[in-house]
C-alpha cells in the first residue's frame, strides 16, 4: 500500500533524503574528483618518474580494473548487509590507497597503489547508486539523478583545474593531488554516520562469489596486458599472443560458468538476461570505452601535444565538463517531469557520437574554439546517457536485485572503460612510437624512443628539437583514438534504439504478482 503522491509507509522524507543525499554526494565528489585531478596531473607524475606512454596507461587501467572486479562484490554485500556501514569501509579503503599513492617513489608503485585505491573508488561508485535506489522511488529518482550528475559536473570541473594548481605550485607538488582529498573523506564519514539510516537486510548462509569475481578481473586482466605489450615487445602472431589471449579466453569462459552455478553470483545472469539490463549493459560499456578512453587523454593532448601548463589543460576541459553536468541535470529533470527514459538515452549517445567525430580530425594546431566545442558535445553526450542506462534498468527489475542490476551495469561500464583506455592506450602509444621515428629520421637521427634516454613525456629533460618532434607526434595521434572512440560509441546508440520504452515507476519496488485465478474447470472440480 503506498500513501497519497506515491510514497511508501516509512519512507524517508525530502528534507532526510536531501540530509542523507548529502553525504552520499560528497562521496562521490571525493572519488569523482580524485580520478580527474589525477588526470590532468598524470603527465608531469609520470614524467617525473620518467615513466613511459605504456606505464601512463596502466596508472589509469589498474584503477579501472580493480575498480570493476570489485563492484559488482559490493553490490552484492549491498543486497546482504549494511549499505551505510559498506559506504564507510569503502572511503576507508579509498582514504588508505590515496596515503600510499601520496608516498611513491616510482611508477610501479603507483600502479600498485591505484590498484588498490580503485578498490574503494569501485565501492563509492556502485553503492551511492545503491543507497539512492533503496531511499527514492524511481518515479522521483529522476530529479534526484540530477543532483547526482551536477556533483559528478562540478568533481569533473573543479578536479582538473585542482590538479593543474596544485602540480604548478613548487611548495605543493603533485603528491598532494592524492592528499587532497583525504580531509574531504573524512567529513564525508562524518556526514553519513549522522544522516544516512537505511534498512539492514541480513541473510543467514550467505555466500559471495569471490571466485566469479577473481575469474573475471583474472581474465580481463590477461587479455589487457596483451594488449599493451603486443606489437611491441611481441608479434601478433606468436606464442605469447596464443597463451595470452587463449589464457584470457579460457578464464572468461570459466568465469561464465562459475556464474551460472553460483549461488550468489557477482554477475546474475538471470537479470542479464532480461532484454532492458541485457542492452543497458551493452550501451554502458560502449559509453564508458568512449568516455574513459577517450577524456583520459585529453590532459595530455593539452599538456604534451600542445605545450599547455597543467592548470591550462586544466581549464581547456571545461567545455567538456560542464556539457556533461548540464545535460545529466536537464535531462534528469524531463525525464521525472516525462516519465520517459529512452528518448534522452539515444539522444546522448548519438550526441556522444558527434562529439568524438568531430575530435577525430584534431592535431597539434587545431583550433582551441573547434576542441571546446566539439569537448562540449562529448561531454553532453556522456551526461544524457550514463546515469539514465542505470535508471532503466532499476525500474525493470524488483527492489531486492536493485543492487545487483545497479553494479552489474556499473561493473559493465568501467570494463569498458578499462578496456578502452588499455587499447587506445596502446594505439596511441604506437602511433607515436612510429611519428617519431620518422621525424627523428628524417633529422638524421636514427634512434629509437627519444634518443637520450628521457621519458618523452619529460619534456623539460629534452633538447627543444627533441621536444617539438614529441609534441608533433602527441598532437598527431591523439584524433586517431578519438575516431576509434566514435566507432566504439555507434554501438551505444544502436543499443539505446534497440531498448523497450522504459517508464518510471510510482513505487521503490514492482507490484507483487496477483494470485493466479482458479480456472474454471478446476473450480467445477472444486465445487462438486
Amino acid at each position: 500500500m503506498t500513501h497519497p503522491g506515491g510514497t511508501q509507509p516509512g519512507a524517508m522524507t525530502h528534507r532526510e533524503i536531501l540530509e542523507a543525499l548529502s553525504g552520499l554526494l560528497l562521496v562521490l565528489f571525493v572519488a569523482m574528483s580524485s580520478s580527474t585531478i589525477v588526470s590532468t596531473a598524470l603527465p608531469t607524475i609520470i614524467g617525473d618518474l620518467n615513466g613511459t606512454q605504456n606505464q601512463y596507461t596502466w596508472v589509469v587501467t589498474a584503477t579501472l580494473l580493480t575498480a570493476t572486479a570489485s563492484t559488482p562484490i559490493w553490490g552484492k554485500l549491498a543486497d546482504l548487509y549494511s549499505k551505510k556501514l559498506l559506504v564507510q569501509v569503502s572511503i576507508v579503503v579509498f582514504v588508505l590507497g590515496s596515503i600510499i599513492a601520496g608516498l611513491t617513489q616510482n611508477t610501479e608503485q603507483l600502479i600498485a597503489a591505484r590498484a588498490f585505491q580503485g578498490l574503494g573508488m569501485g565501492g563509492v561508485q556502485a553503492l551511492v547508486q545503491v543507497a539512492i535506489a533503496a531511499m527514492i522511488a524511481p518515479r522521483e529518482r529522476g530529479r534526484y539523478n540530477g543532483y547526482l550528475g551536477g556533483v559528478m559536473g562540478l568533481a569533473t570541473v573543479a578536479g582538473p583545474l585542482l590538479g593543474g594548481v596544485i602540480v604548478d605550485t613548487d611548495w605543493l607538488g603533485w603528491r598532494w593531488c592524492f592528499f587532497i582529498g583525504i580531509p574531504i573523506a573524512i567529513l564525508a564519514l562524518i556526514v553519513l554516520q549522522k544522516t544516512l539510516h537505511l534498512p539492514v537486510l541480513r541473510r543467514e548462509n550467505v555466500k559471495i562469489d569471490y571466485l566469479g569475481a577473481t575469474l573475471i578481473a583474472a581474465g580481463v586482466s590477461v587479455i589487457l596486458i596483451w594488449v599493451s605489450f603486443v606489437d611491441d615487445s611481441f608479434a601478433w602472431i606468436s606464442w605469447q599472443t596464443l597463451a595470452m589471449v587463449g589464457g584470457g579466453v579460457l578464464l572468461l569462459a570459466l568465469a561464465t560458468f562459475v556464474e551460472s552455478r553460483a549461488a550468489e553470483p557477482v554477475v546474475p545472469l538471470s537479470i542479464i538476461r532480461q532484454r532492458t539490463t541485457a542492452l543497458a549493459i551493452l550501451g554502458s560499456l560502449a559509453v564508458g570505452m568512449a568516455m574513459f578512453g577517450g577524456a583520459v587523454f585529453l590532459g595530455q593532448y593539452f599538456q604534451i601535444g600542445r605545450g599547455y601548463s597543467p592548470t591550462e589543460a586544466g581549464l581547456l576541459t571545461i567545455p567538456m565538463m560542464f556539457g556533461l553536468a548540464f545535460a545529466s541535470t536537464v535531462a534528469g529533470r524531463l525525464i521525472t517531469k516525462s516519465g520517459n527514459i529512452k528518448p534522452y538515452v539515444v539522444v546522448g549517445t548519438i550526441i556522444l557520437v558527434g562529439g568524438f567525430g568531430s575530435l577525430s580530425v584534431l592535431d597539434h594546431d587545431t583550433s582551441l574554439w573547434y576542441v571546446g566545442g566539439a569537448m562540449f558535445l562529448v561531454g553532453a553526450g556522456v551526461g544524457m546517457s550514463m546515469q539514465n542506462l542505470v535508471l532503466a534498468v532499476q525500474n525493470t527489475v524488483a527492489l531486492k536485485d536493485i543492487g545487483a542490476a545497479s553494479s552489474t551495469v556499473a561493473f559493465f561500464r568501467s570494463l569498458g572503460g578499462t578496456i578502452g583506455v588499455s587499447v587506445l592506450g596502446a594505439v596511441l602509444a604506437h602511433r607515436v612510437a612510429d611519428s617519431m621515428t620518422e621525424q627523428l629520421t628524417a633529422m638524421g637521427v636514427h634512434s629509437t624512443g627519444t634518443g637520450s634516454g628521457v621519458s618523452a613525456l619529460n619534456l623539460g629533460s629534452l633538447p627543444p628539437a627533441i621536444q617539438h618532434v614529441v609534441r608533433v607526434a602527441y598532437g598527431d595521434a591523439t584524433g586517431h583514438i578519438f575516431l576509434i572512440s566514435m566507432f566504439i560509441a555507434v554501438v551505444g546508440v544502436i543499443a539505446a534504439v534497440a531498448m523497450k520504452p522504459t517508464k518510471l515507476r510510482s513505487t521503490v519496488d514492482l507490484a507483487a504478482p496477483k494470485p493466479a485465478e482458479p480456472e474454471p474447470a478446476a473450480a467445477a472440480v472444486t465445487q462438486g
